[in-house]
């Protein structure tokens, strides 16, 4: 997914063709907590279908060692294993989030006109004592839905409003937007069954809103979005994680375009669901690379590269932008 992806849009003005700026590159991370790639792949799920058959996807990824909700959303945001962010468990103690920021952190020191916005409903992410959180207070705009409190389907509800209105009202040009309900549907009912997917399928609803809300932003031809979606861990039957089977260590990543006028691999219209489940396996569309190993820690390096920063090699991340043969 190499920032050169870019297509350069060409328009013809008084009867002779003319090169057009090139789109502006803008990325948006949704984070689906807890989401088995085999059990997505049996949900239906017409949104997140609909991005899968036209961009990146992969069942095949692999998350930290714990595989636990902390360490997990740690790797992904910030680009870097366990052993450098410190994060070992849901208690986030030992982390240094100061030398290895999130990715949104990180373009606001590298670049601090970029427009940056997070939401989500699992507080540690945004609200730590004492240095952190991952999602840090140099984000522009951070909002904060207690799960436990509100309830976990109607704050990931409120979580995507918040994000919508956000779409519709500014500028963003990174977007972060976690949905925990999945995840801790499972917990409570101790299962990967009816329940469990029930709010799988909901949180594809919650997809399809925000996908549906970069669709109508009004310069959306000048604008090249990049979409992000991936989890944290898998789980096991009995709803738990943190081990290392395949089930709780293998993730799915997903990633397609949006916006830009003659972008690869456009996301399909989410009105149009073509199969009842998830993507099944791992694909790609003309224009894209084919697929090939992915980890979670991936994720951070290819949101800053579609943004157009060249990955420094002192800031020491152990991921790559995805697509990249290196």
């Amino acid at each position: 997914m190499r920032a050169a992806l870019t297509a350069v849009a060409v328009l013809a003005s008084a009867g002779c063709a003319q090169t057009a700026a090139q789109p502006t590159p803008k990325v948006l991370l949704i984070g689906i907590d807890g989401v088995r790639p085999d059990v997505l792949a049996e949900v239906s799920t017409p949104h997140i279908d609909a991005l899968a058959a036209s961009g990146w996807y992969t069942d095949q990824a692999r998350t930290t060692t714990p595989s636990v909700s902390g360490p997990s959303w740690s790797s992904m945001l910030t680009g870097v294993w366990p052993e450098k962010h410190g994060v070992t468990d849901n208690n986030f103690t030992g982390r240094d989030y100061d030398t290895w920021p999130g990715f949104l952190t990180r373009a606001e020191r590298e670049r601090p006109e970029l427009s940056t916005f997070a939401a989500l409903d699992w507080l540690p992410l945004a609200e730590l004592p004492e240095g952190g959180p991952v999602v840090s207070a140099a984000i522009d705009t951070r909002v904060t839905v207690d799960g436990y409190d509100l309830g976990w389907a109607e704050a990931d509800g409120e979580v995507t409003a918040q994000a919508v209105l956000h779409l519709a009202e500014a500028d963003p040009d990174a977007m972060f937007v976690y949905l925990g309900n999945p995840d801790e549907t499972s917990h409570r009912n101790g299962s990967i069954g009816v329940e469990y997917r029930d709010a799988i399928a909901l949180a594809d609803r919650h997809v399809g809103l925000l996908i549906d809300a970069v669709r109508i932003r009004p310069g959306l031809a000048n604008e090249d979005w990049l979409v992000l979606i991936s989890t944290d861990h898998g789980r096991r039957e009995d709803g738990g994680h943190g081990g290392d089977s395949p089930e709780e260590m293998t993730i799915f990543i997903l990633a397609s375009g949006l916006g830009g006028a003659g972008r690869p691999g456009g996301a399909g219209d989410p009105g149009d669901p073509g199969s009842a489940g998830g993507g099944t396996a791992s694909t790609a569309t003309a224009g894209w690379p084919a697929p090939g190993p992915a980890n979670i820690v991936d994720i951070a390096p290819t949101a800053l590269d579609h943004l157009g920063f060249e990955i420094d090699p002192a800031w020491g991340l152990d991921g790559m932008p995805l697509g990249d043969p290196g």
